[in-house]
């Protein structure tokens, strides 16, 4: 398991934006994590204000991220040291599917498994479940690479 702490070590993303809170599972091929939704979330301030409803954006975005922590757990294994210096970036989205609401007061979990990775390229099985039930799924395609100056800007 990977706690809040070690996650904040692993990806660049702060609030308002991170969005995995926890890892259950992590082995080089695949990971179990989520993210509580609560009516807090500052998303929901304007989608929608009548019926808070999770946009599907931040659904991908979420098993991105998790995605991210996978690449790098299969690259580097526990140093996370060794990440400090890198980012994924975000490649493609193909077959994106939302096939149920995700709503305040849901744990939305995300499972993810590599279906490729050549070099610095990962494709990812991407899945979201609340409760058990399928709310989206994704095939997604990032790429690990360095953190330098010009990629910061």
């Amino acid at each position: 398991m990977i706690d809040i702490d070690k996650i904040l070590k692993i990806l660049p993303h702060r609030y308002p934006i991170l969005l995995v809170d926890r890892v259950t599972s992590l082995k080089p091929e695949a990971i179990e994590a989520y993210k509580n939704i609560t009516i807090n979330e500052p998303i929901f301030l304007g989608h929608f204000p009548r019926k808070a409803i999770y946009p599907g954006v931040m659904i991908i975005e979420g098993m991105a991220q998790a995605g991210g922590i996978l690449a790098f757990y299969s690259a580097y294994g526990n140093k996370v040291d060794e990440v400090a210096d890198k980012l994924v970036y975000f490649m493609s989205i193909d077959r994106a599917k939302f096939r149920s609401m995700v709503r305040p007061g849901d744990r939305l979990d995300y499972r993810l498994e590599v279906l490729k990775n050549k070099g610095k390229i990962w494709i990812l099985d991407a899945k979201a479940f609340v409760d058990g039930k399928l709310v989206a799924e994704a095939e997604l395609k990032a790429m690990l690479a360095d953190n330098d100056d010009e990629a910061k800007n």
